[in-house]
């Protein structure tokens, strides 16, 4: 069976997001050590999961690299794995998605995602889309979380965890530590009788 990965950067004082929203995002690491990192992390997807405002931005953006003449040659890789994954985007507001290879879910997501696990294919990996994250936490949908830790502290903005009204057990599967000073953390959901 397919596992839903969530992969998110955080503060280490827990916030995914700057107090200035969606884009807020610069205090991230992000060096060639956290670029290997995250592509380990994409190599065992085939499947892209995101809510409207995630989408809206990446469609804006990846589309556009493999004409930049300045793009780098993560971006340019990272732009070939994205153009080529299955997106879904989870919406109810949304009337359609253009992106090659993607499909809307309007409703009935819990369901939509039992069905997606059950197909064949690699796992399927949420990328960003915290508020979509926190609602597939809350349905304890999520089989791994893989969390890289920058070591800054910013104060304020989205937590990476938000409205779980129930304990859920992880597992530490591995940690890394980066030249930044970030950390990556996988943990796995623990399910049945002894969590």
């Amino acid at each position: 069976m397919r596992k839903l990965v969530l992969f998110l950067h955080a503060s280490l004082d827990g916030f995914v997001e700057g107090p200035k929203g969606e884009m807020d995002i610069g205090w991230v690491s992000y060096d060639a050590d956290l670029e290997k990192h995250a592509k380990e992390i994409l190599s065992t997807a085939d499947t892209v999961i995101w809510g409207r405002g995630t989408y809206q931005m990446m469609y804006n953006y990846w589309p556009s690299v493999p004409s930049n003449p300045s793009a780098s040659q993560h971006e340019l890789n990272h732009a070939e794995w994205i153009e080529k994954a299955t997106k879904i985007v989870f919406s109810t507001t949304l009337e359609n998605v253009e992106w090659n290879n993607s499909r809307l879910v309007k409703e009935a997501a819990e369901e939509e995602i039992h069905n997606l696990k059950q197909q064949p294919g690699k796992d399927m990996v949420i990328l960003g889309s915290p508020r979509l994250a926190h609602y597939l936490m809350q349905l304890d949908l999520i089989d791994e979380y893989k969390i890289t830790v920058s070591p800054v502290l910013i104060g304020s903005g989205l937590p990476l965890f938000q409205g779980l009204k129930e304990k859920i057990n992880l597992k530490l599967i591995d940690n890394k530590t980066f030249d930044s000073g970030a950390i990556g953390l996988t943990y796995q959901t623990i399910r049945g009788p002894l969590a």
